[in-house]
């Protein structure tokens, strides 16, 4: 079975172009959450903190939207300071999925 990504579309904080990445998540709540490992210095996070409207989608490397269809989402950083609880449930979801859950937490949320 094809492994599964989340597709993270940005605007670039510069640029004002579409930027795409891919990258492992979770699901939790009703939200999906990702771990940048290079923390706010990560050029994806720098540009969701400008311009926190997102889209994604989750799929194959081969069928990047066959998981779930582009949506539309508002993104933010979740420090541990902020709430340590819901950085605690992610991240052990995320050490259970990948067996690696060390970097800064993004949320994003369906915009309604």
């Amino acid at each position: 079975m094809a492994e599964h990504f989340l597709y993270l579309t940005t605007i670039g904080r510069t640029t004002g172009l579409e930027r795409r990445i891919e990258i492992w998540f979770v699901e939790h709540a009703g939200s999906f959450y990702m771990v940048a490992e290079m923390g706010d210095r990560a050029g994806w996070v720098k540009n969701l903190m400008k311009q926190p409207r997102v889209t994604f989608s989750v799929g194959t490397r081969n069928e990047p939207g066959a998981g779930h269809a582009a949506t539309r989402a508002t993104a933010r950083v979740v420090r541990d300071d902020d709430d340590h609880e819901l950085v605690s449930t992610v991240k052990a979801l995320m050490d259970a999925k990948y067996g690696w859950s060390d970097g800064l937490l993004v949320e994003l949320r369906k915009d309604p």
